[in-house]
Formats: C-alpha cells, structure tokens, sequence
C-alpha cells in the first residue's frame, strides 16, 4: 500500500531514567501526532508514575512542543530532533524582597508573565503583573565565606492552583495552614524581617552612580518566554522583585504579603543607597524601621488594628492618573483658587552664585506667573513657567529652616532649572503641592490639592524634632547602624545616631504596625528619583552613551555629564513605539511629530520596551470583578511584534 508512512526511530532523553541512562528509541511515523509519540514513551519507559505534568522540550529548537494534537511532520520534527522528556514545573529557588529563600515549584514552559502569576498566587500576593523575575546579583564574597550555605525554606510540596485560593480569617491561605513548617514560613512572608547587621549591609552591591543603577535593570526576564527558553535551570536561582512602580489597589486587609514585601523592598533600597534622600528624612527612615522591627517581634499574623489612618496613608500609595480629574463642572472652573504670595526665585546661570530676588509669584491653572511686585501683577509677567511635564524636588533642611522647590521645567532646547524659596512650613507646603500636581497636568481645582498638602505638612512635622525628645529612654537593643546607610555610619558615631533615631521616633511612636509601614511607602514614594528605573542607552546619530529613566509615567533622557534630566517625554503624549530587531533600535513617536530612536547599550532592548509596554498596560488596568489580568493585552503591549 503505498499510504503506508515509513516508520523511523526518534530518540528521547527520559529525566525519569536517571542521569547516566542512554535516550529511549522509539519507533515513529511522521503523521504520528504529539499525544501519540507520549504514549509510546511512557510505555516503553515501564515507569509506573504520574506523568500529567511532563512534556517535551526540543533541544536545538530551544522550545516546548506542547500542541499534543499536532503531527511530528506539522511540528518538524525529524530523526535528528534531540528531545527531552521533563515537567513542566520545576524547583526554583526565589529571593524575596525581604531576603528570604524559598524554595517552590514553578512552571518553566508558560511564557514568564504567567509563571509570575502562579508563584503569587502561591504567595497570596495580588496584582501579580506589577512583579517579576530577574537573575540574581552576586554578594561579594569572602574565600573563607564559601560554605556558608543560605536558609532555604521549603515549599515544594504544596500543591500550585490554577483557582482563586480559599483564606482563613487570618488571611492565611488555606495551603499555608496545613503544618507548623509552613505556617511559619507564612508568617516570615508577611511579618517583616528583623535588621540585617551592618556587615550584611555592607557585603551587598551599593550603586554609587546612574551608571551603577543601570545594571540592576539588564538582569530582567523576558515576560513572554518561559524560564527554559531563557536558560533557567531546575533548582537555579532568581529574584522576585515589584518591578512596575504603580501598586494598585493597596489593601491591608488582603496584601499582608504584598505590603510586608513591598516595604522590604523599599528598605533595602534605602540601605542600599538606591534612592537618595537627605540626612532627615534618613533618621525618620531608621526610625521607621526601628517602630516596624519593634511592633514586628510581637506581632500575630494580620491583627488590622488603627484602620482609620490608613486611610489617608493609602490615598496616597494610590497611583493617580492624568485625566482623572472629572472637574468639568462650569461653576467650579469660574472660581479657580489661585495662589499668590512673595518667594524668592533663583535661576542658576554658568557661574552665578546662589542669588535669590525676591518677585510676586501666581499660580493659575499648570503655570506660574511672577513680576516685580504685587502692584503690577495686573501687566504683564516677568515670565510665566508652564509646570506641566516638569521634574519637582524638595531642596530641604528642616534645622536650617530652609524651604525650597527645585523645578526642572521643560523647554524647547531641554530643561531650564529654578529654584523657588519658601519662607516657612505652611507656604512650601501649598506651593510644593500645586507645583507638584501641575507637573502631573493637574489643577489646584483638583480634589487632591488638599490632601497633597496635608501630606507635605504631616511629613515635614515629622522630621522635626519633638520637644519630648530629650526624655527619650535610649533602647539599648536599638540596633542603630542597621537602621541607616553605610554613608551614615562612616559619618557619625554609632551613639550620635542612636540619639537622633530615637528623636524621630518620638514622632512616629504612636503609629500601629500597618500604619508605619504605609506611611514608610508613603515616604519613600515622594523621594525625587523613587521608582525610576534606569538604562544606558545610545540616541540614535549621537556618539556618547547616555542614561535612559524609565518611569510609571513618562521617560526622561540623563546627560551624563551634568547627571540630570535634560527631557522627559510623558506617555499620555506616546503615540506609538516599536522595535526594529535587526538593528536592535527602540523608535518612539510622539503627539506633536516628535520622534525619538536609540539602542541600549547594556541590557537586551526587549527589556526595555518591555518596560515601555509594561507601564502603559499598568495605565489601562481596568478593575474587573474577577480580577483577572489581560494577559493576551500584556504580551501584545510588551512583546515588540518580535517574529514568534
């Protein structure tokens, strides 16, 4: 009969078989489907055990054929094709943000978006798109170190779900609670970790400049491969991170770990110099920590108690869009609060010295207008600056009673620097949060003007040193040179910080657990660079690298040389953005026929488109009732059209 196919033998590598057992030959036909070919493996292996989760991974395809109903012929599969029969979930061993080891079982043949998903859900953390993997960074190691093994903590054995997970009323999920083992690994996920030790802090990698910060960012998994096809490894090692800067939906009463995690990672960032903050805010960070780590020790798992001042605190954890004012009310905008006052006003020239000249500032809509006087505010400015799309930094010194905004306003030819100098703690308050709203395309009309000034308000108070203070019953369990950055303890005695931690912590002392850890989120958030993730990149016909910052809601271009932004670029102007592959070239068009092109000079540019797409699929999130993410959405925003 000539229909007959001719049979040929193709080889398989059995995992199951052991390390040392030769590839089993079996004898196939090419319009033999998928399903089949498994068949006769399992059958030949005379292995009795559950083979549900095991598929074939193509060696020099570097993929998974997992469309079991498919032809060996469709998938071009020929004699030479040298195959692996494996699970698909595998060992992973995952560093948390709060330090912890652990070691699960995780998919390693679903693109990695999904993997992502599943270890959450394992975790109990929601909103798993805002997370994901990278490749570890080495610690510096000593030689007499080497054996010095990390605690691993195992949670192999508890079985992933594709569901939604039942929770006790603890919060505990319910895979958590079956022994004492895993109940108390539970709690390490969401009671936060005790202080490292100053010599932890310092074994680990400090970035001490932009370029530093741009290496964390090359070590990121591609989203739409699967761990395999990136080289991932049973039993290797990977970091979960937040890698997208947009928490949405912060809700104590669910995101025990989420929270706990995403202040480990917030900490650390402060101990490991990532974001920069001033001496003050440092001491409030310690002291933070210290009223964490304390309230910490006696914590059972998930007691919500002081819910009323989380409130506010989650407000402003909250994200807020552009364009989510719906101030569209006619008789709202005929009464447009304005602000007026005298500041005084720097604009740094080559070499000038630091001058400020008093001028009569107003602030109408997104811009500042200022003039001589008061007298003629009614003529024309002196100049009127258009905040929208600007760069807003406090310049702060509490003890030195200095008040200053630092602008960085867009211009045609870059970013024009001023600096406004407010007399006192009320007037930089209103003005910094105007500045900081208009910057966003937001108006004082806003509803969150208030509350953005209560906020700078409370946080200034806070550094303040309270008038109690000098009663403050030195702890000496105080762990001080754990609680602030290795700048600090080479600048001042172990016992000159104690005595201002515990000063700064008179103001916070009265603050409950979840309470301290919002407000340290909320704090961190209002840092100048917090949640800028930065990349070397090279402008397409420019011959000098220069450093690309990546951000929830627009890009801005770092020129090395003076180490500041000279452009930002916002995504609600982003018309489109694509990759060319072969020249490996991230293009950008804008509204207004702007273009941008560059390559990366360090990490692959699919990370950083990736990142691109990332954040303006983070920007239409819509909140479904299932809470279900769009997964087919992400991949298609992330993906780059590469040819799959």
């Amino acid at each position: 009969d000539p229909h007959t196919q001719t049979s040929w033998d193709l080889s398989v590598t059995v995992e199951e078989l052991g390390p040392e057992a030769p590839p089993i030959k079996i004898s196939v036909t090419s319009d033999l489907h998928i399903g089949g070919v498994i068949f006769k493996i399992v059958e030949k292996t005379q292995l009795q055990c559950d083979w549900s989760d095991h598929a074939l991974w193509w060696e020099q395809k570097q993929q998974w054929v997992l469309r079991t109903s498919w032809t060996l012929d469709k998938c071009g599969i020929h004699a030479d094709a040298r195959l692996l029969f494996t699970p698909q979930h595998k060992a992973l061993r995952l560093g948390l943000p709060n330090g912890v080891t652990l070691r699960l079982r995780a998919c390693f043949s679903s693109p990695v978006f999904r993997t992502v998903h599943g270890i959450c859900q394992l975790l109990n953390i929601r909103y798993p798109e805002e997370m994901s993997l990278l490749r570890p960074v080495e610690e510096k190691k000593k030689k007499k170190d080497k054996d010095s093994a990390e605690d691993e903590y195992d949670l192999t054995g508890v079985p992933l779900t594709s569901g939604s997970v039942p929770v006790l009323n603890s919060g505990m999920p319910v895979h958590f609670a079956d022994s004492p083992k895993t109940q108390a690994i539970y709690k390490m996920l969401v009671v936060s970790q005790p202080s490292p030790s100053p010599e932890s802090i310092a074994k680990l990698y400090r970035p001490a400049s932009k370029v530093d910060k741009t290496h964390i960012h090359t070590r990121w998994l591609d989203s739409s491969r699967c761990l395999l096809q990136q080289g991932v490894q049973e039993n290797d090692k990977l970091w979960l991170r937040f890698k997208y800067y947009t928490f949405h939906d912060m809700e104590p009463k669910y995101d025990g770990v989420r929270l706990t995690q995403l202040y480990e990672q917030a900490r650390w960032a402060i101990l490991l110099e990532d974001n920069d903050c001033t001496e003050e805010e440092m001491m409030l960070f310690g002291a933070l920590q210290y009223h964490i780590g304390k309230l910490s020790l006696s914590q059972e798992v998930n007691s919500c108690q002081g819910m009323e001042d989380l409130e506010s605190a989650l407000e402003s954890l909250e994200v807020k869009m552009v364009g989510e004012n719906k101030s569209a009310d006619v008789l709202e905008n005929m009464t447009a609060p304005e602000l007026n006052d005298y500041l005084k006003l720097f604009r740094p020239k080559k070499l000038s010295l630091r001058d400020y000249k008093q001028y009569w500032f107003k602030f109408q809509d997104t811009s500042i207008f200022y003039y001589k006087s008061k007298d003629e505010s009614y003529g024309e400015p002196i100049q009127q600056m258009n905040l929208k799309g600007c760069e807003v930094a406090p310049d702060v010194n509490i003890a030195g009673q200095k008040f200053c905004i630092r602008l960085l306003v867009p211009a045609p030819e870059g970013m024009n620097e001023a600096y406004l100098r407010c007399e006192n703690e009320k007037q930089y308050s209103e003005w910094m949060a105007a500045c900081k709203l208009a910057s966003k395309g937001l108006t004082l009309l806003d509803s969150s003007y208030q509350k953005e000034v209560k906020n700078i308000q409370t946080f200034l108070a806070m550094q303040r040193p309270s008038s109690s203070a000098s009663t403050a019953q030195v702890d000496e369990s105080i762990n001080t040179l754990s609680l602030v950055s290795p700048r600090y303890t080479k600048k001042y005695k172990a016992k000159q910080l104690t005595i201002r931690i515990l000063e700064a912590y008179q103001n916070v002392a009265q603050l409950s657990l979840m309470a301290a850890i919002l407000k340290f989120l909320q704090i961190w958030q209002s840092l100048p660079d917090f949640g800028i993730s930065y990349f070397m990149i090279r402008f397409k016909g420019s011959r000098k690298d220069e450093v690309l910052g990546i951000a929830n809601n627009r890009l801005m271009r770092i020129d090395l040389g003076v180490g500041d932004v000279v452009k930002t670029w916002r995504y609600n102007n982003m018309r489109q953005w694509n990759v060319n592959w072969d020249i490996r070239q991230v293009a950008i068009e804008f509204d207004g026929n702007i273009n941008i092109a560059f390559s990366c000079v360090t990490a692959d540019c699919k990370i950083v488109h990736e990142y691109i797409g990332g954040y303006i699929f983070m920007l239409t999130r819509v909140r479904n009732p299932s809470n279900t993410v769009n997964e087919e959405l992400f991949l298609k925003l992330t993906g780059g059209h590469e040819a799959l």
